[in-house]
Formats: C-alpha cells, sequence, structure tokens
C-alpha cells in the first residue's frame, strides 16, 4: 500500500467490505438437450447462499433435474446440451469449471441412486469420492463412516451394494455425497425409494447438517409431508421452467397454494385437505402444511363454534357447515363409484414361496391369495422382501421353492408373451424395462411381438401417447425423458397390452401431482371395470386413497393382511413395519371436536370437492 493509500485508509476513508458470491446463482437457465428441438427447462432464476435450504418445486417436465445437473457441470460438459443463461457456482461457470473441481464444491445425489454406485462395497463407495480428492486416509476413513453411519449403513459397510433395497442404494448415494462434506448439496428425490421411518431417518440427517449453517441444501422432492419441516426457502417453476415463486416456505406454501395447485406442484396433504374444507366453509387461516397444524385449526376452529358456556353458537360458519351437512338437501354425492361386482376366480395364488438373492434369503414361506378385481397395496419397510414378491408374481425372478399361479399360468414355465397377456409389470427404476430407440417403439414393442396389424398398434399406440402426455417425445430415446415421463412410459408399456392384472413398483415416483391423480385415477377406472391391481409403495396416503386391501410385508414375511382401512388405523402394527399413518388420518383420528370428520382417510372423503 502507498504511505498516500495508508494515510487514506487510517484518515478514515471507506473500505468496501468483499461480499462473498452465493454458493449458487442461477439466472435466465435456458437448456436445451441434444437432438430435441424444446428447451428443458427455460427461465429458471434464484440464488443459494450458506445455510440455506432451498426447496425446488415444479411439475414433471418442468426442469428441476436438469436444473441440479447443471451445478455440478454434467449438463453441458458430460451431457451434450445447449446451455443459455448462466449457473454458477461459489462464482465460477459451471459449464466450464472443470468438473473434478465442482465436484468439491457440490455433492450431488442423482434421482436414479444406481446411477451414481460404482464399486463393490458399501464402503468402497462412500469412500471413492474423498479418495480422488486425495485426502489423508485417516481423513478418507473417518468421513466414510460418519457417513455411513448417519445414514444406518455401516454395519453393512463389507457388502456389495446389489446387495441393498431401493430405498438402501438411495441411503448410500445420500452418504456419498455427506462424505465429499461440500458446502453446496444437491439431492434430486431423495427419499422416493425409502420407507417412512427411512424417510424420517433421512431428513434427521440432512437437518443437523442444516443447523450447522455452513452448507446449503438444494432438494428436489415430491413428497413434501416431509421435506416441509426443514425447509428455509421454496423456488417453483412453471410447465416450461420458469421461476414463478420464491420466497421463505411459509409465505409460498400458504399464500399461493391454490396457483401451485393448478400448475400440477405437489402440496402437503393436510394443504390439500385444508383447501377442500375451506369450501366447505370450515375457518383454515393461515393454511396449514402438516397434520399437525391442520389437527390444530380444525380444533380451533370447532371451539370458535362455541361460546363460553358450551352452547352451539349460530353465527359461527364451522356450526352453520356441520348442521348444513347432515341434512338431506346438502348430503354430498358420493366420491367413489359402488364397488364392481368381482368375478368369482382367483387372479393370483402364492404357495410357500422362498426366494434367494444371493446368499440372503428374502422371502420366506410366503402364503398369498389375490381375487380377480381387487386393488391391493404392498407396503413395509425397505428391504422387506415387497419388491421381490410382485417380481416373482410377473415372472421376473424365478423362486427356488413354492407355487405361483397366475390366473392359470405358472410364471417360471409360461412363455414370456402369454405370460404378458395376463400380467403387466412396471418396475421401480423405468429404464431397467425401456428396449427401444424411441418413445412411440418402446410402447409399440409388446404389441408387435403379439404380431398385431401395423395399424392397430398405430393407434394403441397414439391413444396411450395422449393418454399421458407423451405425444410431443414419440421421437425420443426413453432415457432422454424426465424422471416423471420415464415413469408414464413405464406404466404406459405395461398397460397396453391390456392384462388382466397389473403389478407395479412405485408407481407415481417422479410423478408431479396432476400427473399421478390421473395415473392413478386410470388405475381406479381399470380396477372398477375389473383389473386387477397390485402395487408396491411407500406411499401411505396413496394407499388409504386407493387400496381396498393392504398386505403388510416384514422380513420376507406377511405380517399382515386386511381391509386397508383397519391396517392403516393401527399405529402400533405400522410402527414395527417401520410405516407411519397416512398424513390425512393422522390429522384426524379421533377428532372428537368434529365427529363427521374424525376417522376420514381420503382426501376425496372430505366435504368441499377438489381444490
Amino acid at each position: 500500500m502507498t504511505s498516500a493509500a495508508s494515510g487514506a485508509a487510517t484518515a478514515g476513508t471507506p473500505v468496501v467490505a468483499h461480499t462473498p458470491p452465493p454458493l449458487l446463482a442461477v439466472g435466465e437457465l435456458a437448456v436445451t438437450y441434444e437432438g430435441s428441438d424444446a428447451a428443458a427447462t427455460r427461465g429458471a432464476t434464484f440464488t443459494i447462499s450458506p445455510g440455506e435450504v432451498v426447496l425446488l418445486l415444479g411439475p414433471s417436465g418442468s426442469g428441476k433435474s436438469t436444473v441440479a445437473l447443471t451445478t455440478n457441470g454434467l449438463i453441458p460438459q458430460a451431457i451434450p446440451a445447449t446451455v443459455e443463461g448462466s449457473v454458477r457456482v461459489s462464482g465460477d461457470d459451471a459449464a466450464v469449471t472443470p468438473i473434478p473441481r465442482l465436484s468439491t464444491r457440490v455433492g450431488m445425489v442423482f434421482q436414479d441412486p444406481d446411477a451414481q454406485l460404482v464399486t463393490g462395497t458399501l464402503l468402497d463407495e462412500v469412500a471413492f469420492g474423498p479418495e480422488n480428492l486425495r485426502l489423508p486416509v485417516d481423513e478418507v476413513l473417518a468421513r466414510s463412516e460418519r457417513a455411513l453411519r448417519r445414514m444406518g449403513l455401516w454395519e453393512r459397510r463389507h457388502e456389495n451394494p446389489d446387495r441393498l433395497s431401493g430405498g438402501g442404494r438411495q441411503r448410500l448415494a445420500i452418504a456419498c455425497a455427506l462424505a465429499i462434506d461440500a458446502p453446496l448439496l444437491v439431492l434430486d428425490e431423495p427419499t422416493a425409494n425409502l420407507d417412512p421411518e427411512g424417510i424420517e431417518d433421512v431428513y434427521a440427517a440432512l437437518a443437523e447438517i442444516a443447523a450447522a449453517g455452513d452448507r446449503a441444501i438444494l432438494l428436489v422432492e415430491h413428497n413434501l409431508d416431509a421435506a416441509i419441516r426443514f425447509t428455509d426457502r421454496v423456488v417453483a417453476l412453471d410447465h416450461d421452467g420458469r421461476t414463478i415463486a420464491d420466497g421463505p416456505a411459509d409465505t409460498v406454501l400458504r399464500e399461493r397454494a391454490a396457483e401451485l395447485h393448478e400448475t400440477g406442484v405437489w402440496l402437503p396433504v393436510a394443504t390439500l385437505a385444508a383447501l377442500r374444507l375451506r369450501a366447505a366453509g370450515y375457518g383454515l387461516d393461515p393454511l396449514p402444511l402438516t397434520p399437525e397444524e391442520l389437527r390444530a385449526g380444525l380444533e380451533a376452529a370447532a371451539s370458535r363454534d362455541e361460546d363460553r358456556t358450551g352452547a352451539p353458537s349460530s353465527e359461527t360458519s364451522a356450526h352453520h357447515v356441520r348442521a348444513s351437512r347432515h341434512s338431506p338437501a346438502h348430503a354430498p354425492a358420493p366420491t367413489h363409484a359402488p364397488a364392481p361386482t368381482r368375478p368369482d376366480t382367483t387372479a393370483v395364488t402364492v404357495r410357500g414361496l422362498t426366494l434367494r438373492r444371493g446368499r440372503a434369503t428374502v422371502l420366506h414361506d410366503v402364503d398369498l391369495v389375490v381375487d380377480a378385481g381387487e386393488f391391493v397395496a404392498i407396503v413395509g419397510a425397505n428391504g422387506a422382501g415387497k419388491t421381490s414378491l410382485i417380481q416373482a408374481i410377473a415372472g421376473i425372478v424365478p423362486a427356488p421353492r413354492g407355487r405361483i399361479d397366475v390366473s392359470g399360468l405358472d410364471p417360471r414355465r409360461a412363455d414370456a408373451r402369454a405370460l404378458a397377456r395376463r400380467i403387466g409389470f412396471v418396475f421401480q427404476n423405468p429404464e431397467h424395462q425401456f428396449v427401444a430407440p424411441t418413445v412411440f417403439d418402446e410402447l409399440a414393442h409388446g404389441l408387435r411381438r403379439q404380431r398385431l396389424s401395423d395399424d392397430e398398434v398405430h393407434d394403441r399406440v397414439d391413444g396411450m401417447l395422449q393418454r399421458f402426455g407423451l405425444a410431443a417425445h414419440a421421437q425420443r430415446h426413453p432415457f432422454l425423458l424426465s424422471g416423471g415421463q420415464k415413469r408414464r412410459l413405464s406404466v404406459g408399456t405395461a398397460l397396453i397390452a391390456g392384462a388382466p392384472i397389473l403389478a407395479l413398483d412405485e408407481p407415481t415416483f417422479g410423478q408431479d401431482r396432476a400427473r399421478a391423480d390421473e395415473l392413478l385415477h386410470l388405475l381406479r377406472d381399470l380396477n372398477a371395470a375389473g383389473t386387477t391391481i397390485l402395487v408396491v409403495t411407500h406411499d401411505m396416503q396413496l394407499v388409504s386413497e386407493y387400496a381396498d386391501r393392504c398386505v403388510v410385508v416384514g422380513a420376507g414375511r406377511i405380517v399382515a393382511d386386511g381391509a386397508a382401512s383397519e391396517i392403516l388405523g393401527d399405529e402400533q402394527l405400522l410402527r414395527s413395519a417401520a410405516l407411519r399413518m397416512p398424513p390425512l388420518k393422522r390429522a384426524l383420528h379421533d377428532l372428537d371436536a368434529l365427529p363427521e370428520l374424525s376417522g376420514i382417510a381420503r382426501l376425496s372423503d372430505l366435504p368441499g370437492g377438489p381444490p
């Protein structure tokens, strides 16, 4: 410093403090993949600073995963695409900064955990990142142990990742990102394959990280019931990928809930319920975001309906609504069609099924009978054997012992084409079933194997493309679709052959609210027409809304089997199976203050109609 400058400083000349750049700054981002005419996202704009937890919302296809992949340079450096606008990580341009350098600043958890698992043991997998940063061995091992313990995987550290369930691999991918110790953690649907208890554990671990205040988290998530409890800000995109909301989570979700719902964004179940109840006259202000808030809001509304002596107040809207709902003139219309007449036949019979994967027995002497026309949800903890059970039923994996009958066919001995005409299967990971170079050909594949005419193939495929919103992507490669679009395609391939039995593994994973509703209504309509539905899911609200019967699997055995309403009301049973009561049932269970709502488990059974 010169003497003049020094003198000026000592004389009190103000010195401008350097403000560090945000950890992430996204400005008017537009990404168009190579070979595509349409932008995957167009107009995303937001920043993230240390200590923030930002939830990125948007309908399926709005480019949420695309935005995530630009933060660590994979787009455009590894995935060819044209990028307009800017993505800066700690001030550096992510489009040109070397990926190894960005990896020290951005820890990534992909939507599909299999896309980032490469080694032979869990310990090696978590150590892989720190090792490539050339950290000392002691530091590598310390980080790896800390991350594995945080995700509940330390005791399995010497196992092959292939031995883990889908939820277990998701935990492992999160542990890998934690071990990098980057200042920005980007998680794309991190809890999609986790059971409810696992979701609680993951968010508890993420909350610890956020509480430290030195790192930031960008979260892409559809399960808002879990995520909302530790989210600071919400950034919402529209269908084109433009930012339409950016602000505190409470403000955005409470004040713009109806608008976001209309756009196709998932909202917490309590918020969806409150929108319906508001329309019916229940005073819920502010709009609740959690089951606890919904319950408290309804109890407060009920208390306003009574004066200090306990006499009902005729002036309150809540009293008026309750009175009118019980009068014949205002009786709510039934929200579910009468149960269809079930054919007196059995769709699936499983007797003494034992299944091994490697050295582990994953199913132990399982018996199960499913009647034609049932809608059955199969639930349980990660690794309980749910996916193995329906894969054995669909003939995806052979069972070493036991008997399976699918509408008169033994899946182990049946011709693949004959079996496909009896049962359609949707994998947990859509990419595991794609075999064709275009979306159109993927849908047409099974029909062509049945030797249908070209005209019939085109008619059926075109109808399915329209039904699932994929017509504009007919000539794209299935792997280039968004996560939600891949899921819709995978379901379409199972539906298109018209099999009388459908088995689906996590069918709503990656879907926005509108598409998930559309898919589940389609499944309900098919079920009403006689199609037998088997669904493996961790979404307990989905089970409550659509399933007639619930089968709980635990440690490779069926531990409960009965009416969904009874199973979902047994809190002790659910907790023993690492499950939780659905959010709406949790809010309204034994709500003595409002008996007309107590016990309702389905959003569609609430007064007020759709929001």
